[in-house]
Order: C-alpha cells, then sequence, then structure tokens
C-alpha cells in the first residue's frame, strides 16, 4: 500500500490519561462504551457494555484554520497498544460499515479541505490508494465516521 495510517500518539493518549484534560481544558469523561468507537489509539472498537472508554475533545490539525474540526473522540480506559499495520486500514473498522459508516476528507499542504468522499461499499484501501493516486494536491486525508463525522485517524502519503 501507499498510504500509512496515523492513530493517536502514545505520548498523547498518556498525557491525557495523566492530566485528565484534553488539549482544550475540559475534563475527560470515563464512561462505560455505549458504541463501537473505535479506540483512536489502537483502532479496535469496543464492546458496548462491557469496555469503558475515555471521551474527550481533539483537534487532529497541527494549525488552526477554517477547517479545523474537533470533537468528540474515544480511547480505551484500559492500556492497549497503538494500531501497529500501519500499511492497512484496521480490518476491524473495514469489515464492519454498518458500525463504521466511513467518509475520506482529503486536505492540502496548507489544511484546507480539498476532497470529500464516502466510502460506502467499496474497499477502503483501494480507495485511499485510488485517491493519492489521483489528486496530487491532496496532502494527507482523515478517515472520519460519515455519520457523527467524528474524526477516527489520519492517513498519509508514503
Amino acid at each position: 500500500m501507499k498510504f500509512k495510517i496515523i492513530p493517536l500518539s502514545l505520548g498523547f493518549v498518556e498525557k491525557v490519561k495523566t492530566e485528565k484534560i484534553d488539549s482544550f481544558g475540559n475534563p475527560v469523561i470515563r464512561q462505560l462504551a455505549t458504541g463501537h468507537g473505535p479506540c483512536r489509539l489502537s483502532l479496535r472498537p469496543f464492546v458496548p457494555g462491557e469496555d469503558y472508554r475515555l471521551l474527550f475533545s481533539h483537534s487532529p490539525f497541527k494549525k488552526r484554520n477554517a477547517f479545523d474540526q474537533s470533537g468528540p473522540i474515544f480511547i480505551q480506559d484500559k492500556e492497549v497498544a497503538a494500531y501497529s499495520d500501519v500499511h492497512n486500514f484496521p480490518k476491524e473498522i473495514k469489515a464492519d460499515s454498518i458500525n463504521f459508516p466511513l467518509s475520506l476528507i482529503g486536505y492540502n499542504e496548507n489544511q484546507e479541505m480539498v476532497s470529500t468522499q464516502l466510502v460506502g461499499d467499496k474497499d477502503i484501501d483501494e480507495l485511499i490508494n485510488e485517491v493519492f493516486e489521483t489528486n496530487f494536491e491532496i496532502d494527507f486525508l482523515h478517515a472520519r465516521n460519515a455519520e457523527a463525522c467524528c474524526f477516527i485517524c489520519k492517513i498519509e502519503r508514503c
């Protein structure tokens, strides 16, 4: 694959868990999972009614501008490893379009939105490669939940 999946960094997650405050100064909320998530570090789904998750506000952007989309995200309350199969989109998310309806949003080097695409029934790995191969203006992508619009992970060109 010609891309790399970027989950939240372990350092950032450890900071949020230790300080119990997000980057906006809001308290982190611990709750029993009512949905499938996923965890933004491991990129694995939650087990509703079983896993505890931490909810906080997050912006996946490096600079503030009109396209900076902050919003609520979740991470596992328990210790988990960061997603490591970075050249493939997470299989559990990819296989469950009911709980994970996906969209890909493309941004240029100035962090301006230049492309949006619903994944639907398409193979997301193939679609990511196609987007990068056909639109050289796109510097990186965000995978987002197409219904809730929340950030799942960043995707960079290789």
